[in-house]
């Protein structure tokens, strides 16, 4: 029997098409991470179908939740609490976590945590490293693409955000024009490593002093160059469009981030969301970070993507905080990162 000091958290993640069950003990030690991943139904499509990725959630949903607890080695009488990403996320998707939760939260009698599906992948790094604030987060996903100020645990203070598509978004799109498999961002990264940056694309500073992001008119630059490439019957290499679009995107996320991290003064670095395993992302910010007294902190490719161990990481906090959720917890696809941090500190 596990020592009552122990704290377990059981969390679920169905906010798009990933159906993952994972069990963090003591905010930190990961016991287990399932995911069932979607991927091979929606390629066909080019992109995620919200109705077909609710269907796969609901036939996932359980099957992962008991290879969670197998491998864990834990029962549910020793959980302390359910943790669930309520939002954003796709609504369908999200609702079917939410009440998969109150479920067990009801049946077993344990408290129930809302997460913020953001702040699960700021804290995936803290399985990792303790966070030393204040601490600067950059999360660079394909819905979001966000610098967060953290001054303490639970306190997201949003200072840059996208006006349009999000990183993640652009790679998937021009991706596609590049007749590339979904999702995009890793076929990507591995043709820029392949070609040189020989096209200018466009980087969307904004205005003086903003650490906003904007790439839907880099990504139309970049369509527009295949487009006039095609009329005059010229041939480009893929391997150099993708090394000219990843340049710039990531010239503009990582000299946001440097400025972002200088002004604020932080301690720490994190890098989080699904772009985060982009190689040249990281390779850029470890280099321009190199010598600062920053200390960069990027997860493992394992913990960038969707998953539940990131949000059980973030409703342990919560948890300890003494956040808790009633049974009319719904989803919330539209929820925003400061509002959510707002309401925790009530």
């Amino acid at each position: 029997m596990k020592q009552k000091t122990d704290q377990y958290i059981l969390a679920i993640e169905t906010s798009c098409d990933e159906t993952a069950v994972a069990i963090v003990k003591n905010g930190r030690d990961l016991l287990s991470n399932v995911v069932a991943s979607q991927i091979e139904s929606h390629k066909r499509f080019g992109g995620v179908v919200p109705e077909i990725a609710s269907r796969h959630h609901i036939e996932q949903i359980t099957i992962v939740l008991e290879e969670a607890l197998q491998k864990a080695g834990v029962t549910m009488e020793e959980i302390d609490a359910i943790a669930v990403t309520e939002g954003p996320g796709l609504v369908g998707a999200l609702l079917i976590g939410v009440n998969a939760a109150k479920a067990i939260a009801y049946a077993h009698q344990k408290p129930l945590v809302g997460v913020h599906h953001i702040a699960g992948h700021i804290y995936a790094n803290r399985l990792e490293k303790e966070f030393s604030f204040p601490l600067l987060s950059l999360v660079v996903s394909g819905g979001h693409t966000e610098l967060i100020v953290m001054k303490e645990h639970g306190d997201f203070q949003v200072i840059g955000e996208t006006r349009d598509d999000a990183a993640g978004e652009a790679y998937d799109k021009v991706a596609k024009a590049l007749d590339l498999p979904y999702p995009g961002g890793p076929y990507i990264d591995r043709l820029a490593a392949e070609g040189e940056a020989t096209i200018d694309f466009p980087r969307a500073w904004l205005e003086e002093g903003s650490y906003d992001f904007s790439f839907s008119g880099l990504k139309t630059a970049v369509m527009n160059t295949l487009h006039n490439a095609r009329q005059k019957g010229k041939t480009l290499k893929k391997e150099d469009i993708a090394a000219s679009f990843q340049e710039s995107v990531i010239d503009v996320l990582v000299t946001k981030t440097y400025r972002a991290a200088r002004e604020y003064e932080v301690k720490q670095l994190i890098v989080a969301g699904g772009v985060a395993a982009n190689k040249g992302l990281r390779a850029g910010l470890k280099e321009q970070f190199a010598g600062e007294a920053i200390d960069v902190l990027i997860p493992p490719l394992s913990l960038c993507t969707d998953n539940a161990a990131m949000i059980a990481a973030a409703g342990s906090v919560a948890f300890e905080q003494g956040h808790r959720a009633g049974l009319d917890l719904n989803a919330n696809p539209s929820l925003s990162l400061e509002r959510y941090a707002k309401r925790s500190k009530r």
